[in-house]
């Protein structure tokens, strides 16, 4: 089984947390702003992905 590392970021409010939801879930969820990242795992034709979901305000 291959293993990615990949990181999400963007403007503040752009959809990464939408993106990243809609990969692992397959469907689109309502989502709050994110404040520091979320870390989700999404696997696919036997590859697996660890996703970094960085929050886009000017803090992290």
């Amino acid at each position: 089984k291959s293993n990615f590392l990949f990181i999400l970021v963007g403007l503040d409010a752009a959809g990464k947390t939408t993106i990243l939801y809609k990969l692992k879930l397959g469907e689109i969820v309502t989502t709050i702003p994110t404040i520091g990242f979320n870390v989700e795992t999404v696997e696919y034709k036997n590859i697996c992905f660890t996703v970094w979901d960085v929050g886009g305000q000017d803090k992290i």
